[in-house]
């Protein structure tokens, strides 16, 4: 019988969800971690914390319910959005992930309603620049953290780090992905006149797919 594990990487807890052909719950594990608040209005997480839950809760729901991972059909994933994870060009992490609930971003926000324009900028993307998108992150750790900027191959969501954890593959749900208010609508792909205004290497994105699309094989 072919099994089905589903993994959300939210903002307290990796949960692990074991389902069998017909949708039905066979088991689950969840891990929880904390969230960060070095300073007033900022929240960030080391993203080692929800790949060590991944680890965690799969093995503890795998064991739990006495499957064999060979019985696994496919893995869904999903988890929280807007959320900046800047790795160097060897994948590592180089600073903690600023999150969706981060508030530090006010001033650049307003940069990028300056560079881009905020109907333009609605038209592109459907929405405005708010504090909780991962665009005005970048701008903040390029303002505020420059060594930390230079070093950036890749810009990740969070559960997209999970899933190059899990395949070795750099993607991106186009869901989660209009999320970053770098994401053309109309074209279903990031934007390069966007980026361009707001002077983002558009290699360092992942490539986007739909969110019912394979990404990866787990050997």
């Amino acid at each position: 019988m072919s099994l089905f594990l589903g993994l959300d990487v939210s903002t307290t807890a990796t949960k692990a969800l074991l389902l069998d052909g017909a949708g039905r719950a066979v088991g689950v594990a969840s891990g929880g971690y904390p969230c960060a608040t070095p300073r007033p209005l900022w929240s960030e997480q080391d993203p080692a914390l929800w790949w060590n839950a991944t680890c965690a809760g799969v093995r503890s729901v795998l064991a739990a319910t006495r499957t064999d991972p060979a019985a696994i059909a496919g893995i869904g994933l999903t988890g929280q959005m807007h959320g900046l994870v800047l790795l160097d060009a060897a994948q590592a992490v180089i600073r903690p992930a600023i999150l969706w609930n981060d508030q530090r971003t006010g001033a650049e926000c307003d940069e990028i309603r300056r560079r881009f324009g905020r109907e333009r900028l609605i038209a592109v993307t459907g929405n405005d620049a708010l504090t909780g998108f991962t665009a005005p992150k970048f701008l903040w750790v390029r303002a505020h953290e420059p060594g930390n900027a230079a070093r950036t191959r890749h810009i990740l969501l969070p559960h997209d780090y999970v899933r190059l954890k899990l395949t070795g593959e750099l993607a991106s749900d186009r869901s989660g992905a209009s999320g970053t208010i770098l994401f053309d609508l109309a074209r279903r792909d990031w934007s390069a006149e966007l980026l361009a205004a707001l002077g983002i290497d558009p290699a360092w994105l992942p490539r986007t797919v739909e969110g019912t699309a394979p990404t990866g094989v787990i050997g």
